[in-house]
């Protein structure tokens, strides 16, 4: 499940911002529904750090003095108003502490079809590659192998999916020679070097949290604007 600016909106619609605490980069901010704490977070900030728990877990971050600098996204030139930027990649650097609840949490998880879209691009460039050297039959064969050998075993998880890749070998039935004089029983397919893709995608929870810090620092900010205008 992909979390989205407009799934993240749809989960904030009724929330409300109540500041429990202030006293310059010492903050304590909460947003919640009025009559329910679904969804709800808060955010913490104090000299170099800020923390984020709620329903989506606890994220403590290490950047600047003040964290809400950090995170303002607002002043960046040419940003379009109606969408919240996050920069999982950069942000998830400074990350000091992750959901550390009982099930395990980080800010990646395994990526199933980001797995299978990897081992589909080595059986495809397989068969492109030796189409000459493979009859049809073959080239069926090679691909149900990964189907079964591989593929079936991705709900399993992680270290399965990666198990049973590495162990995958097929050879072509060596039935007959290439007509050029290739010897097909020399032809040996294996995932080679998996190691150098990264199957791991952002999970809903983080996504979720750097929507939610990206829109309640605005919040936060257009609470405090008619103050500074009358300043």
């Amino acid at each position: 499940m992909t979390c989205t600016q407009a799934t993240f909106e749809r989960d904030v619609a009724q929330h409300a911002m109540t500041v429990l605490h202030e006293d310059g980069v010492y903050r304590h901010v909460r947003f919640r529904r009025p009559d329910s704490s679904s969804m709800h977070f808060d955010l913490v900030t104090y000299p170099g750090y800020l923390v984020y728990s709620g329903d989506m877990g606890c994220y403590v971050f290490s950047r600047l003095t003040d964290m809400f600098e950090f995170f303002r996204t607002d002043r960046l030139h040419g940003k379009d108003p109606s969408k919240l930027y996050i920069n999982r990649g950069y942000w998830s650097e400074k990350l000091q502490a992750v959901d550390g609840n009982r099930r395990g949490g980080g800010a990646t998880e395994f990526d199933q079809e980001k797995f299978r879209q990897i081992i589909n691009q080595y059986r495809m460039r397989w068969v492109r590659e030796h189409r000459d050297v493979l009859d049809k039959e073959q080239r069926r064969a090679l691909w149900e192998a990964v189907d079964d050998e591989v593929l079936r075993y991705l709900d399993d998880g992680e270290h399965a999916a990666y198990q049973h890749a590495h162990d995958f070998s097929w050879s072509a039935n060596p039935t007959s020679h290439h007509r050029h004089g290739y010897d097909r029983r020399h032809r040996t397919f294996a995932f080679e070097d998996l190691w150098e893709h990264d199957f791991t995608d952002y999970t809903f929870h983080f996504t979720w949290c750097c929507f939610a810090i990206a829109w309640a620092i605005l919040q936060y900010d257009a609470a405090k604007l008619p103050a500074k205008e009358a300043a």
